[in-house]
């Protein structure tokens, strides 16, 4: 099962020291397949991804990916980009600039698009009870998609914090899970 760090200001703050710090930290306690900078709010991005990128290469974490942002993924050499559930239309031209290419989901009609449009994984969420994300979509609903949509990675999102749940996923046909909170 693969595992998917992604971060977030909350926990890692916009100051580029200690933001490089708290990840070198956890990405040595944490052995992820992939790693991808998620930030909506700071002003010195620029920064902050340069950091991510070279300490995940440092730390020899290949598949390095820059939520919502081609041009800046493109920029900082990361291979690929986590795009929102409003960027589908995005998808090829991230395709087109060689990168690998997740998408958050929410349905599986929005799985069938992702595969269809050329994206390489998706996130399914949200899995598990988390804040301000609606209602659980459940276990189970990983291995009907994973039945229904053949040829698509599917990472499990949302809610997930302890092992346990991580275990339970184990128990279903996802390919991997995706977390913030799990890491930190």
């Amino acid at each position: 099962m693969k595992s998917y760090l992604i971060t977030d200001p909350k926990y890692y703050t916009d100051n580029p020291q200690t933001f490089g710090d708290t990840l070198s930290d956890i990405l040595r306690k944490h052995k992820v397949d992939y790693a991808c900078f998620r930030d909506k709010s700071s002003s010195n991005l620029d920064e902050l991804i340069k950091t991510f990128v070279n300490i995940c290469k440092k730390l020899d974490i290949n598949n390095i990916l820059i939520n919502s942002y081609i041009d800046l993924a493109i920029k900082h050499k990361a291979n690929g980009v986590h795009l929102t559930s409003s960027q589908f239309g995005e998808i090829a031209k991230a395709k087109d600039a060689g990168l690998f290419v997740v998408i958050s989901c929410h349905s599986m009609d929005d799985i069938k698009k992702a595969k269809t449009l050329g994206a390489d994984a998706v996130t399914y969420s949200p899995v598990f009870k988390t804040p301000d994300k609606g209602k659980p979509i459940g276990l189970e609903v990983l291995d009907i998609a994973k039945n229904e949509v053949a040829g698509i990675m599917i990472f499990a999102l949302g809610g997930i914090i302890a092992k346990e749940q991580v275990d339970s996923i184990k128990q279903t046909k996802a390919d991997g899970f995706a977390s913030i909170r799990y890491f930190v």
